[in-house]
């Protein structure tokens, strides 16, 4: 092992040694998800239905207001189809016409469908107090995680008391392959799980899988002899992040914890030494309060 990968492991990731990892991605990109094409072959698979969807994922935290024809575009759908998909949206809520602009926002039935799966996460209201002492003590974010096809979306976040740290909002995602969260969450399944999620990233976004590959087998490696994964700045250059995935739960899911820290804030080794292993002590009392073994 090279000077440079000692360095990366053992938690200083000096700002010359990241440049053998590639520059940190845009973390405002819009995160991967499945097309309609990708199931063509499945014959219960209700294409309209995923095509009206597919839609709505076009919006992302950069992009709030859409034409119809920057989602024709997007889509690869004809100008009449999306015409038709975005008046429906409207009449059922999930679209909103902004007045000024003339574009689609969101509406507000999106974000109605969305809470009864987070009302029904009591794991949110039992973890808030361990993540907001483990964020002031590190002076970070500590945020909890699940898995939504090829990203990792936010559930809850907490902020420590320094300024510069701003946590993830609920419903942000990330594609798996670009966080420690989602690098953890890879580590934590079975191999079979694991292979056919990485088949997924290598076709699906194979540029995830190009810049990412070499952090992503680390992460399995660092998961097995720590119990944590780590990322230098892969996200947000600014932000070095551990992650910590819970036991499986009694249905199968796989939650994920992590926390991020800005770079400046961090002694050498810190990250490594003492945050990641505070970080899987609070997993571990998260999931004796949830019952989970």
């Amino acid at each position: 092992m090279g000077s440079k990968q000692k360095k990366r492991r053992n938690g200083s990731a000096p700002q010359e040694n990241r440049a053998d990892y590639g520059a940190p991605v845009d973390w405002r990109a819009p995160a991967a998800h499945y097309l309609p094409d990708d199931f063509a072959d499945d014959r219960q698979f209700a294409a309209t239905l995923a095509r009206g969807l597919e839609v709505l994922h076009c919006f992302t935290p950069r992009d709030t207001q859409l034409g119809n024809a920057e989602l024709a575009e997007r889509t690869g759908m004809a100008k009449a189809t999306i015409s038709r998909f975005t008046y429906t949206l409207v009449r059922l809520g999930y679209l909103r016409i902004n007045r000024i602009s003339g574009k689609y926002q969101l509406g507000p039935a999106v974000l109605s469908l969305g809470y009864p799966l987070l009302a029904s996460l009591n794991i949110r209201q039992i973890a808030r107090p361990f993540m907001k002492e483990l964020a002031d003590f590190v002076r970070g974010s500590v945020s909890l995680g699940m898995r939504d096809r090829l990203n990792v979306v936010y559930l809850e976040s907490s902020r420590g008391d320094a300024p510069s740290i701003q946590p993830p909002d609920v419903g942000l995602s990330y594609p798996v392959a670009r966080t420690a969260m989602g690098r953890a969450l890879l580590a934590a399944y079975s191999h079979e799980e694991r292979e056919g999620l990485i088949n997924e990233i290598k076709v699906k976004t194979p540029e995830d899988w190009e810049s990412f590959q070499q952090q992503i087998t680390e992460s399995i490696r660092d998961y097995r002899e720590q119990g944590y994964c780590v990322s230098y700045g892969d996200l947000r250059r600014e932000i070095h992040a551990v992650a910590v995935p819970m036991r499986s739960m009694a249905d199968g899911t796989i939650l994920v914890f992590n926390c991020g820290v800005s770079s400046f804030l961090l002694g050498d080794g810190q990250l490594t030494r003492d945050i990641g292993p505070r970080l899987v002590s609070m997993v571990r009392s998260v999931e004796a309060m949830m019952g989970v073994s």
